[in-house]
């Protein structure tokens, strides 16, 4: 192996999750820089380093070094400590500061930030306050590398330091050691498999009880990820022996601990963990309790209440529109559900009308915030998120609405109910008062919830609450393509895709994903923004089925990001590039910032000095740490999955025979349903025929269902409503 040493000038790539580096490396007596490759995590620019490995030319970048072995020190001449110290790796120095301390205190620099950081008020512009951030992050970086230190011993990346050290601070190497596997509940991003590798290098034997119970934990929850709320225990318990090489034996032992513990909740072969099995049972209790109680409104005579409404907005309901009207006036809480252009938002607004005449402690609610944007623009009255309605509480953890403290309400309407999860129904339901009257709308045939569950369909199948399911499509919707699209789609027609003026429903036909990948580009980049003076991030959103490939999200939002918005000076965390100006997505919900999965929003600013980084959502600028961006995702290309309750002026999508595990009915019909102006899909007519015609859709594990037949034993009749009264 050759030898090569000197400072890293800069990053060019960094990979965090598994330390995979390019960097540019300045050589002594040696005027070009070189190029080094390898797996280097944490190297910074401006520390020195010796490098061990072979030269290798790559076909396309060139002449580079490929480290097999490295050491680094910190850095030993002014260059090398100004270019540390302009890394962004310390907070409160950034370029300007790096500058005036390295001319001011030389080679000694370091040592004086280690030793005497007072002294770092000589320099003009540096102030007390200043002084201690920098003190506390030099100190923090100390031992965030004493954590990186005893990570790489036990073979786990040093990305996770940062992470680890923010959530146990001093004490970060001490709780590692004493339960590894507490890292994979407790700190987003780090897994079971990260969490077991620390564990066997700490010694920890592979049968340990402790090993299974959180093997166990960590599925039940992995699984939820996927949609189930519950897992049946012959399959858990063969996943759970194939993951861990253990026999079944020894997994049944840990799991009988963990029921008797009440971890875990076994019903008739059924697993949950203890939160979301609560929550199912929660629902089921809190919809009983809403029924045995009658609203506090007064009944109306519904024939001249319809008449009246009509009158006023000027419509003229259809039959079934009528019934949906009256059910939601009668009933205690009732369900609306439909496609797009059958009424929804006109039956919104008559109810609205209507109940307006009665009170005024009306709320309108969604699960996300372009939902309830949405729901404002339609019926001009404040709608929320159901995440601000309840009101976190920072101090004791969970929402400050619930059954001691519930909403003020004579009547809730809940717009996109298809997409509220398990937990969030419940957290819902428990803060909606005693008289309240709740009407649920959305559309069972989009997709469900990307939290565990499959609340709406779940209600509605159980037959113990009234439903109105709207079929007719209108004449004003029936001239738009995409409605009548969404429609076929979803009887498991192909949609009409011959040309006609003014189409705003496009198939281009693209045989190869790259030729897709490329046509989209140009979409996006050129036809869209002069033939249609669409706006490039605002009005424009590709959505895939994948993740990964070609046409996947990662790699269009790369190409995307590359022609939209190429930038010289990319912030790298994550794995990923962050420029100014980029559209990103919130990927979990994050309550302190009050920021939640799904919201999209723009990059305004980045701070390398105070390694920040703020994005507008809707008008609110939120800032991030630099160790918070693994929450953040470019969002030039999503999932349909994200996207739900979301609009946009065009949507795209690549439909190709690569996804044919992904393409299925339910999630065509989705994707097509957040286009308002116009649709494009593009790929192939054989995988749209395949997505088209195939309507299965994963099977989600749940146990409302039974909840609710268990808490609300006879179907709903009129004796359990209001009774119907003139006045």
């Amino acid at each position: 192996m050759e030898q090569i040493y000197g400072y890293i000038e800069s990053i060019v790539f960094s990979e965090e999750e598994k330390g995979f580096t390019v960097a540019r490396l300045k050589e002594p007596k040696k005027a070009d820089l070189t190029c080094i490759v390898g797996y280097m995590p944490s190297i910074q620019p401006g520390e020195t380093i010796t490098c061990k490995g072979a030269w290798k030319t790559h076909p396309h970048h060139g002449k580079q070094f490929e480290v097999s072995e490295f050491v680094t020190t910190a850095p030993s001449d002014v260059v090398g400590i100004q270019k540390y110290l302009e890394s962004g790796l310390i907070k409160g120095i950034g370029p300007a500061y790096a500058e005036k301390i390295v001319k001011q205190f030389g080679l000694k620099t370091l040592d004086i930030i280690d030793e005497t950081p007072h002294r770092l008020l000589e320099i003009p512009g540096i102030g007390d306050k200043r002084v201690e951030k920098i003190i506390s992050c030099w100190d923090q970086q100390k031992s965030i590398r004493s954590v990186m230190i005893f990570l790489r011993s036990h073979q786990v990346s040093p990305a996770y330091a940062q992470k680890i050290y923010k959530t146990y601070g001093d004490k970060s190497i001490e709780k590692v050691q004493s339960n590894p596997y507490a890292l994979a509940k407790e700190i987003f991003g780090i897994g079971f498999k990260t969490a077991d590798k620390i564990a066997n290098s700490l010694g920890i034997p592979l049968d340990s009880p402790i090993r299974i119970k959180a093997a166990i934990e960590h599925m039940l929850w992995e699984v939820s990820n996927e949609g189930h709320v519950c897992y049946p225990k012959p399959d858990l318990l063969q996943d759970i022996a194939t993951l861990l090489e253990l026999s079944g034996l020894k997994v049944e032992a840990a799991l009988k601990e963990l029921t008797e513990q009440g971890d875990v909740v076994l019903q008739e072969e059924m697993l949950w963990v203890k939160p979301l099995y609560l929550c199912e049972i929660g629902i089921a209790r809190e919809i009983a309790r809403l029924n045995q109680y009658p609203s506090q409104l007064r009944t109306v005579h519904l024939e001249k209440a319809i008449e009246w409404v009509q009158q006023k907005l000027s419509i003229q309901l259809a039959p079934e529109q009528k019934i949906a009207v009256q059910e939601a006036l009668l009933k205690k809480q009732h369900i609306i559900t439909g496609g797009p252009g059958t009424g929804k938002s006109t039956i919104t607004k008559a109810i609205l009308a209507i109940t307006e005449k009665l009170t005024d402690k009306i709320l309108l609610a969604a699960p996300t915030g372009r939902a309830a944007k949405r729901m404002t623009e339609i019926t001009r009255k404040k709608a929320f998120t159901i995440h601000s309605l309840l009101e976190m509480n920072f101090q004791a953890g969970g929402f400050k609405r619930n059954r001691e403290n519930p909403l003020v309400c004579d009547l809730l309407i809940v717009d996109e109910s298809s997409m509220i999860d398990t937990q969030l129904m419940y957290h819902l339901l428990k803060a909606i008062p005693n008289s309240a009257r709740v009407i649920f709308i959305g559309d069972i045939d989009q997709l469900p919830s990307v939290g565990p569950g499959n609340v709406l369909k779940d209600m509605i199948s159980s037959e113990r609450i009234g439903v109105t399911q709207l079929k007719q499509i209108f004449r004003q919707a029936a001239g738009s393509r995409i409605i009548t699209n969404a429609h076929r789609i979803n009887q498991g027609e192909f949609p009409d895709i011959s040309y006609a003026p003014k189409n705003d429903f496009i198939f281009i036909e693209k045989e190869t994903p790259e030729e897709i990948a490329s046509a989209i580009v140009e979409l996006v980049k050129n036809r869209l923004t002069k033939n249609y003076r669409f706006h490039r991030f605002d009005d424009i959103q590709v959505l895939s089925p994948m993740k990964r490939g070609i046409i996947g999200c990662e790699n269009l939002n790369m190409l995307l990001q590359k022609e939209l918005n190429p930038s010289m000076t990319p912030l790298l965390r994550m794995g990923q590039a962050f420029h100014v100006g980029d559209k990103v997505m919130q990927i979990r919900n994050n309550y302190q910032k009050h920021v939640y999965n799904g919201d999209v929003g723009k990059i305004v600013a980045l701070d390398m000095t105070e390694q920040e980084l703020q994005v507008l959502f809707d008008g609110k600028t939120v800032t991030y740490d630099f160790t918070e961006l693994d929450e953040l995702t470019l969002a030039y290309a999503v999932s349909i999955h994200k996207y739900q309750g979301s609009e946009c002026p065009c949507i795209i999508i690549p439909i190709h025979i690569s996804h044919f595990k992904l393409l299925n009915r339910n999630l065509i019909y989705t994707g097509v349903t957040r286009g308002k102006r116009l649709v494009i899909l593009l790929g192939s007519k054989k995988a749209l025929a395949i997505g088209v015609k195939n309507e299965e859709v994963k099977k989600r594990n749940t146990g409302l269902v039974q909840a609710l037949l268990q808490f609300l034993p006879e179907t709903l009749t009129l004796k359990q409503s209001q009774a119907l009264q003139v006045t």
